[in-house]
Parts: structure tokens; C-alpha cells; sequence
């Protein structure tokens, strides 16, 4: 599991996936949400929208695990 720091209270999970480098743009995000692709604490997640706190696990079909961390 890799861990990814963030410097605010939350971040936004298409600017996660982003920083985590799983994607490279809003519309490769969306299109790895809408395929199912992501789950955010065990559950599958489709809202680009979703805010991301201290302690939650995001996983990434293809990608990797990644937990997110507040500095």
C-alpha cells in the first residue's frame, strides 16, 4: 500500500487519482469511475466528486492501493 500525502482537509478522488498518477486528466478519471474501477474503503465509487480524508484506502484496478494521509 502506498501511502499519499495531502496538505488540506480533503481532497476531491479525480484529483487523487491524478496525484497518485493513475491518470493523467479529469476525463481518464471519469472514465476509470464510470468502468468501476475504483473503490474508495471497500466500496465501489463512481463520484469524481468524492471527498477523501486522513485514513481512507483507495484502490485502483491496474494501478495499485494507495491510503490517504493528511500532512
Amino acid at each position: 500500500m502506498t501511502e499519499i500525502t495531502i496538505h488540506s482537509e480533503y481532497i476531491k478522488l479525480d484529483s487523487f487519482l491524478k496525484l497518485a498518477n493513475c491518470v493523467s486528466t479529469g476525463g481518464s478519471a471519469k472514465a476509470l469511475l464510470q468502468e468501476g474501477s475504483v473503490r474508495v474503503n471497500q466500496e465501489t465509487e463512481e463520484r469524481r466528486g468524492r471527498k477523501l480524508y486522513a485514513g481512507d484506502i483507495v484502490e485502483v484496478e491496474g494501478c495499485g492501493t494507495y491510503k490517504v494521509i493528511a500532512e
